[in-house]
């Protein structure tokens, strides 16, 4: 039985992961009355992201920043300055202000995750960004021709399908203020994002599945609406959960979230000239694995396919009790 005080505090959730899907369902997430810790994947190895971590030896900065610019409370011209990407400059071109501030802030502070903590308070951000690790690591993928592709921004150009992914060096650290939140949590949300480029990489990270599968959080996965060409091709539900179970063990999610609305015809079209699909809902096979699946209408159609955040955090809110 739940005690006055347990009752009367905001709900406690982690979300895992990283790309565009989890700062999409961030924006709405951090108008909840809830305390949310983001963990961020730090595996990105190509863009402005790839070039600072190269010449300065330091986490990738892409993720985080677009996690704290979602959980920010600033003005659009902030927002606009921060997310700026130079388009001329002998070694600027290229490179994002904002991840270019990260890491005067990491060099100025000598700690990534102090950098972080500082540019949280500069953003007024509304929650904790934390990275999956404070190590610096490689992503790596076994594909299904037994050839080992390393560099997250290579695997989902190095066609085939692939067998499964791994951290390289493999023993790499979460934070210790990961697996607290992770520990503290009343729910914990893995997705929407790139299954084996953006998710399993926090995944991989030295004792966080365990840390997840022990904590007494609702463990909610958020599947993606649109395969990704090159990573998932023609995945379904079912197979996106399949992929995650392969790397971390059976019974990992208590809630599977999946869409169910089919995008107009001309969008689709869109799609399948990047070689991308709507992830089809396989129902009989997602209730095969014991957990509770919610099928909805999630999907917000504009340019690109899109999550309706307000449909998530419905979900969210009733499955916390947020």
């Amino acid at each position: 039985m739940k005690t006055k005080e347990a009752c009367l505090r905001k709900r406690r959730i982690v979300v895992v992961g990283g790309g565009t899907g989890l700062s999409v369902m961030l924006r709405g997430l951090k108008e909840l009355p809830i305390e949310i810790t983001a963990i961020v994947t730090v595996a990105d190895d190509g863009g402005s992201s790839g070039r600072i971590r190269n010449d300065l030896q330091m986490p990738p900065p892409g993720d985080i920043r677009n996690v704290m610019v979602a959980l920010g409370d600033t003005e659009p011209l902030l927002e606009q300055v921060l997310q700026y990407r130079f388009r001329n400059g002998n070694g600027l071109a290229g490179h994002n202000l904002g991840n270019l501030m990260l890491a005067a802030l990491k060099d100025i502070t000598g700690d990534f995750n102090h950098a972080i903590q500082y540019m949280s308070r500069v953003l007024a951000v509304r929650g904790q960004v934390l990275p999956s690790t404070g190590e610096e690591v490689s992503l790596c993928a076994v594909m299904e021709d037994g050839r080992v592709v390393e560099g997250e921004s290579r695997i989902p150009k190095a066609g085939g399908r692939i067998r499964r992914v791994f951290l390289k060096p493999k023993v790499a650290h979460p934070l210790p203020e990961a697996l607290q939140a992770i520990e503290a949590a009343d729910g914990i949300i893995i997705g929407p994002g790139s299954l084996y480029t953006s998710i399993l990489p926090n995944l991989l990270v030295k004792g966080m599945a365990d840390a997840i599968r022990k904590s007494k959080a609702k463990k909610i996965y958020i599947c993606n609406i649109m395969t990704q060409a090159g990573e998932t091709d023609h995945y379904t539900a079912a197979d996106h959960v399949i992929a995650i179970q392969d790397h971390v063990g059976e019974n990992f999610f208590d809630v599977v979230i999946v869409n169910k609305e089919i995008p107009p015809a001309s969008i689709q079209k869109r799609y399948a000239l990047e070689g991308s699909c709507m992830v089809r809902t396989d129902m009989e096979r997602l209730k095969r694995f014991g957990c509770q699946v919610i099928a909805d209408d999630l999907t917000q159609f504009q340019k690109v396919v899109r999550h309706d955040a307000a449909k998530l955090n419905r979900w969210v809110r009733r499955l916390v009790q947020a």
